[in-house]
């Protein structure tokens, strides 16, 4: 677990960064420097790109940590990286093609309520592609152990650019149409630089020939789209849907309040990218009593991280709503509803890595699928009836089901679970804290309210962490703060 608890550290400070940046820009610089007409455009784009990534990427980043440490033969290891680079050209192109000859109608379909996405189809599927190979890179250096730099231009570069770009939209340097053209450009940009970095750890010798259990990879490759696209669907469709219902400003307004609460699923995104590729290796090698300590401490320590954050964005969400224009203020119930739903993400720890990496992911993959389009339903059904709130209670309820059944299955298939008395202890801290908390307000201005409560329910929760050694993990982090052990 130390090198999971040190590249973790090293991906966290990264991810937090970014997220800090992308704070100021949602926050801040996209409410205040553009029209929520635009931002709300913005956001439709990316989240159809990010539900059209796992397509076109075909599983190869999935198979890349799957089956890399399975090859010990260099000539084998060629073919192998050889066929997952060109993999993805399976969608891709035919993809393409469809996109040229039928873009108005795709046009069409995307701009039933708001006309204005119809001229985007192509920067969508640009966009798309530069987010599936960027990962298939980016996968490229994880199965080298070496995920902090990729980390770096996943959660920073792109928010930087973004940075950037508003700064000129501001000074009226250039107008909303440059903005999305220049994003375009900063999405390919990154992709090439995870290229570049990539090859430097291992260049290609491309052998065009098909590695031993080509066609195990194959299907697990195909297989495991239907995974990514379940968790990418779960993730976006919210504000797709939105689009489809609501006049677009208010995919901008959900998306702030959105943005808040995945600021709770950082951690986790930090800690799976190396705790998957030891899951795959615990899995591979039929070490499950490792599995089993891996799976309850990354389920505990990103508990008692989530759990606190959850705390601390709600209870400082009125003075935060306070920096914001007036018409972002009204997203109390989307941070909560969703950023329980990342709570509970983070409370299955590798879970997902446990069931993508063994023979199991076949019967999980269909069930995501199935719960996919539960979620669609949700949205058909919830958001005509009750708006923003709808769209976050349909996504809530799809995460529990989907979630619910995950753990189920990996407690069915390896007889293990992640919770211990200790995952309790943590729940019961949170909500005395919550509860002792809720009605505390300051009279100062709003930053100075949120610096002090968060400092209080912080300073308090630690203390209680490290008095009760509730997490080991947890403890060897707070005793070098501390100084002792």
């Amino acid at each position: 677990m130390g090198i999971v608890l040190k590249q973790s550290l090293n991906n966290t400070i990264v991810t937090y960064f970014g997220f800090a940046i992308g704070a100021v820009n949602y926050l801040f610089l996209f409410t205040n420097f553009m029209e929520p007409e635009s931002f709300g455009l913005i956001q439709v784009i990316t989240s159809v790109s990010g539900i059209l990534m796992p397509i076109l990427a075909f599983g190869v980043p999935n198979s890349l940590v799957k089956f890399y440490s399975g090859f010990t033969k260099q000539e084998e290891q060629d073919k192998f990286l050889t066929m997952m680079l060109f993999l993805p050209f399976i969608f891709i192109v035919p993809l393409a093609v469809l996109s040229y000859f039928a873009n108005e109608a795709i046009g069409n379909l995307l701009s039933r309520e708001n006309p204005v996405v119809r001229d985007y189809v192509w920067h969508i599927f640009i966009i798309g592609i530069a987010m599936a190979y960027f990962e298939v890179f980016y996968a490229w250096a994880r199965i080298g152990m070496k995920s902090v730099f990729g980390n770096f231009l996943k959660e920073i570069f792109c928010r930087v650019g973004q940075t950037v770009l508003l700064i000129l939209l501001w000074v009226k340097v250039i107008d909303v149409p440059f903005f999305i053209n220049a994003l375009v450009g900063f999405y390919l940009l990154r992709t090439i630089l995870m290229k570049i970095y990539a090859y430097r750890l291992r260049f290609p010798k491309f052998i065009f020939e098909l590695p031993v259990n080509w066609t195990k990879i194959l299907k697990y490759s195909a297989l495991i789209i239907l995974g990514g696209s379940t968790a990418i669907v779960l993730m976006e469709v919210d504000k797709v849907m939105l689009n489809n219902y609501l006049p677009i400003e208010n995919v901008a307004y959900y998306a702030v309040a959105g943005f808040m609460a995945t600021v709770i699923a950082v951690p986790a995104r930090a800690m799976h990218q190396i705790t998957y590729p030891m899951t795959a290796e615990y899995i591979n090698t039929g070490n499950f009593k490792s599995l089993k300590t891996l799976y309850q401490k990354s389920s505990l320590t990103l508990f008692i991280i989530s759990a606190l954050l959850l705390v601390l964005i709600i209870l400082n969400l009125k003075d935060l709503y306070q920096l914001l224009p007036s018409n972002y203020s009204q997203g109390f119930t989307i941070v909560f509803w969703i950023g329980l739903a990342k709570v509970y993400d983070s409370l299955l720890g590798n879970n997902n890595s446990i069931l993508y990496n063994s023979n199991y992911y076949q019967s999980i993959l269909f069930f995501g699928v199935l719960l996919a389009l539960m979620a669609i339903c949700f949205n058909v059904w919830l958001i005509p009836a009750y708006g923003l709130n709808g769209a976050a209670i349909a996504s809530f309820s799809a995460f529990f089901i989907y979630n619910t059944l995950k753990l189920y299955y990996v407690k069915s298939k390896f007889g293990i679970q992640p919770f211990t008395n200790e995952t309790f202890k943590v729940l019961v801290l949170v909500i005395i804290l919550s509860a002792l908390f809720y009605f505390v307000e300051f009279p100062f201005h709003p930053l100075l309210n949120i610096a002090l409560k968060s400092f209080l329910i912080g300073g308090i929760y630690i203390f209680i962490l490290y008095k009760l050694k509730i997490s080991e993990d947890i403890q060897l982090v707070l005793a070098k703060f501390f100084g002792k052990r």
